[in-house]
């Protein structure tokens, strides 16, 4: 959530970089409401330094022996006017939040300007483009003579279009990618891991600014938990109503998860195979950091997540996200895109967020600062190391031979259970 201060100080400078966004920030409306806010907050203090001043009054006179039931009988009317300005007062205070809750984080001074993906800006690409004496096919295609590795059929049967079943070395392929994941990001880059709920409380979706944005995205129950989109949820949740000491910071956290998601907008697109499904598995990795740090933070975190990719020898870019296409808690977002020769382009493999103080000041995420010693909001970072069903597809289409037979990347050797190929027969 932004900093209502900063809509106090100067609501046409924070429209005009939500406009950016595409977001269009109703200032007029904004205005009204903070001036009525003003309006009613001043008179019910006024009110309460009223009946505390004939409260007290109420005391000398019966200390001195005189009548008090005019004194109370203001009392009395000065209460029930309390009551209904306090009354007024949060429903006006309740329409300001969630006028706050439906605005976008503001971009970072380093995000380019632009209304869509087009205006995004290419920051590096690493390694090779693979080149093959054959037509590359799609990831479905080279499962499907895997065994039926990938079998859609079943999943359909089971629980609809946009689902999966892995079978028999692809699955291992899976487990074997998500294993390395978290090995690396412990054993390397120095990661606590943690296993959390699938299932969270709205509030829980609330604090990292999925609801009520995007609640119609997301999959419920009957008794207000919803399965999580992203693990990001549960982990941010962790440091939710907390004060941090300094010297505990930074927090570094990853897990694996499946992750559910509906989709909804993006029927008609990635309709085959496993780029967009409703149940997928991610290691995530959050960071939580004193407000100085959190850009050196986005750096880092993106690097863990590139580590992923560079030792799978797998060809990727990283693309600095416009302003018209970050997501709607993010400052700053780097899209880490992996090459899919079946698709002969590159792909979304990773975000690495920083949303600065958006999600900790719904969540009162705080540290003490010691300099101040007040609590202060820290800033929190997330991103995907890495979705684990596109690492899959990548490592299918960029290790595929011409015998319809998948080579096993090196690094994913020591969890294949002495499997270096994955063969048709098989």
């Amino acid at each position: 959530m932004i900093d209502p201060q900063l809509l106090r100080d100067d609501v046409h400078a924070v429209a005009k970089k939500l406009a950016t966004r595409g977001y269009i920030l109703d200032t007029g409306k904004f205005l009204q409401l903070e001036q009525q806010r003003k309006v009613l907050q001043t008179a019910t203090q006024d009110i309460q330094q009223q009946r505390n001043a004939r409260s007290k009054e109420i005391g000398q006179a019966k200390a001195k022996g005189e009548n008090v039931d005019a004194i109370m009988a203001q009392v009395a009317t000065l209460g029930s006017d309390l009551a209904s300005k306090e009354q007024a007062l949060a429903a006006l205070q309740n329409e300001l939040q969630e006028m706050l809750l439906q605005m976008p984080n503001i971009p970072h001074t380093s995000v380019p300007v632009g209304p869509d993906e087009s205006a995004n800006v290419e920051v590096r690409k690493v390694g090779k483009i693979p080149s093959f004496n054959f037509p590359p096919r799609e990831h479905f295609d080279i499962a499907a003579d895997l065994n039926n590795g990938m079998d859609f059929e079943a999943s359909a049967k089971i629980s609809g279009s946009r689902f999966v079943v892995l079978s028999g070395h692809v699955a291992r392929l899976q487990r074997a990618l998500i294993q390395y994941m978290l090995d690396l990001h412990i054993g390397q880059h120095s990661y606590t891991e943690k296993y959390v709920p699938y299932l969270v409380k709205s509030e829980s979706l609330y604090g990292t600014g999925q609801f009520p944005k995007f609640i119609e995205d997301q999959f419920g129950t009957s008794n207000d938990l919803w399965l999580i989109p992203t693990a990001e949820v549960s982990l941010t949740n962790l440091v939710r109503d907390q004060i941090l000491e300094a010297d505990v910071l930074p927090l570094k956290f990853v897990t694996h998860t499946p992750c559910f998601r509906k989709e909804i907008g993006n029927y008609g697109k990635d309709t085959k195979g496993m780029i967009r499904q409703h149940q997928f598995e991610k290691v995530e990795l959050v960071h939580i950091v004193k407000p100085e740090e959190s850009y050196t933070a986005l750096e880092e975190l993106l690097g863990h997540a590139e580590a992923v990719l560079k030792n799978l020898e797998l060809p990727y870019r990283v693309i600095n996200l416009c302003t018209g296409d970050i997501g709607f808690g993010a400052a700053k977002t780097y899209d880490l895109e992996v090459w899919l020769p079946g698709q002969d382009r590159y792909r979304e493999i990773s975000s690495c967020s920083n949303t600065e103080s958006f999600q900790a000041r719904r969540l009162q995420a705080r540290w003490r600062n010691p300099e101040s010693k007040k609590p202060e909001l820290v800033h929190t970072l997330n991103g995907s190391g890495l979705a684990v069903g596109r690492t899959l597809v990548a490592v299918l289409e960029n290790y595929q031979n011409e015998d319809g037979s998948v080579t096993v990347p090196k690094v994913l050797l020591p969890y294949m259970g002495g499997i270096k190929m994955l063969n048709p027969q098989v």
